[in-house]
């Protein structure tokens, strides 16, 4: 599902963003904007998702990606953003796959 090309790897998820933008393309970001505890990917850490749910980034390290990327490509279809927590003590978490202890916060927007 991910598209990345040599060039794209080597630009920033939010260059990736606007040159997607450009390209007529429907895009959501994904923001850390909070962490507790051991978490996977530092506050700022984003992950770009078009509506064809190619994605760029990461807010997880892998663990959560999923069920960012679907929650994504909602905000994309509904123009509303939209908080998601992900945390050990939540057995979402557990299901998707953060079990390294500690929890983040996600803010997942549409651009454009």
């Amino acid at each position: 599902m991910a598209t990345q090309n040599s060039t794209e790897q080597t630009l920033d998820p939010l260059m990736i963003a606007e040159s997607w933008m450009a390209e007529g393309r429907d895009v959501a970001i994904a923001t850390v904007v909070e962490t507790w505890g051991s978490a996977p990917r530092p506050v700022g850490s984003h992950l770009v998702i078009d509506e064809a749910g190619n994605f760029e980034g990461s807010v997880s390290g892998g663990c959560v990606e999923g069920s960012v990327i679907a929650e994504a490509m909602d905000v994309i279809s509904q123009g509303a953003p939209r908080m998601l927590e992900f945390g050990v003590a939540d057995e979402t978490a557990w299901q998707v796959g953060l079990s390294c202890g500690g929890r983040i916060k996600v803010y997942v927007e549409r651009l454009g």
